[in-house]
């Protein structure tokens, strides 16, 4: 396979209030994605089922986000998501608990390989 990377966007994602790295994640790959109409699979011929998806999350609690929940986010193509650490906590000033801050870059290739 000569998979050949052709897009790469970058997204940012929080949860003010209920520390839920997950939904951060899933905001920072909507961030990522929303901004743009691509249509780079059509310009070469192939299916947006054959889009390669790598997305990579970081945040300061990797464990906590739930991979499943945001695969499902992407209509087609074939989604592999990793996590690892990265984004912020920040402190609230009254010390109640922090906001989430959650990174994504999300790649998208294809497999070039003539058929």
């Amino acid at each position: 396979m000569a998979k050949t990377r052709m897009i790469h966007e970058f997204g940012m994602g929080t949860s003010l209030r209920r520390r839920d790295y997950t939904e951060a994640a899933s905001r920072a790959i909507k961030d990522a994605l929303w901004h743009n109409s691509i249509n780079v699979a059509e310009a070469f011929g192939f299916d947006k089922s054959d889009m390669i998806i790598d997305v990579e999350i970081g945040a300061q609690d990797p464990d906590a986000v739930d991979v499943d929940q945001l695969v499902a986010i992407f209509p087609y193509g074939q989604p592999s998501i990793t996590v690892g650490l990265g984004g912020l906590d920040v402190p609230k000033p009254d010390g109640s608990g922090v906001t989430v801050i959650v990174n994504a870059a999300v790649m998208v290739s294809f497999d070039m390989e003539p058929a």
